[in-house]
């Protein structure tokens, strides 16, 4: 993603997050203990929120370094955010377990993003 693109997916995910965290810490809080997925949905926000703030900092950081590297780490971030906090509360809303498959190719996608950082980072001349 270019830097805009990076900064506008940064700040939606970051609002989204601090939403879905006081929906999930009121009015969800008493269904998601009784299920006992208080937990997995509180990781799923904490998941979103690190990495809101790292497509922030790579927005920033593109207007410095403006590498292949850090265009594919954004978009990384973003879809592994999607598919790891996005299965997680689709497992915390459903009680289903089968969401839970694609939570690990999320956290593959978002350990590609933090590597795909440090090239970009790295790359620089």
């Amino acid at each position: 993603m270019n830097q805009k693109k990076s900064l506008l997916v940064g700040v939606i995910l970051g609002g989204l997050g601090v939403a879905l965290g006081a929906f999930g810490a009121h009015a969800l809080k008493a269904t998601l203990t009784q299920t006992g997925r208080l937990e997995t949905f509180e990781l799923a926000v904490r998941y979103e929120f690190y990495h809101a703030f790292a497509l922030l900092f790579i927005g920033i950081l593109q207007q410095f370094l403006n590498t292949k590297y850090l265009r594919i780490a954004s978009l990384l971030f973003f879809t592994g955010t999607l598919f790891f906090s996005g299965s997680l509360y689709m497992l915390c809303f459903t009680n289903h377990t089968t969401f839970a498959i694609v939570t690990p190719v999320g956290g593959i996608l978002l350990i590609l993003g933090w590597l795909f950082l440090g090239l970009g980072i790295y790359s620089k001349k």
